[in-house]
């Protein structure tokens, strides 16, 4: 593998770790609130649109970072 190759594998090898920590430190969250109440966490469509609308903020602000170098 040359160089070229070689720092897009980690950049995607680090991203996916990433996301995934977050992911699975967002689920934590959510078991642990939903543990206080003695409830099951419950996602509705409000709820849902307001998740995709912040992960898109966080996708752009990403994006612009690497545009503006």
């Amino acid at each position: 593998m040359n160089l070229s190759q070689n720092w897009k594998t980690k950049t995607m090898l680090i991203g996916t770790v990433i996301g995934a920590l977050t992911g699975a430190t967002a689920a934590y969250m959510l078991i642990q609130q939903a543990d206080k109440k003695n409830t099951q966490p419950k996602l509705n469509a409000g709820e849902g649109v307001k998740l995709g609308i912040g992960i898109l903020g966080v996708l752009r602000l990403v994006s612009d970072m690497v545009n503006s170098k």
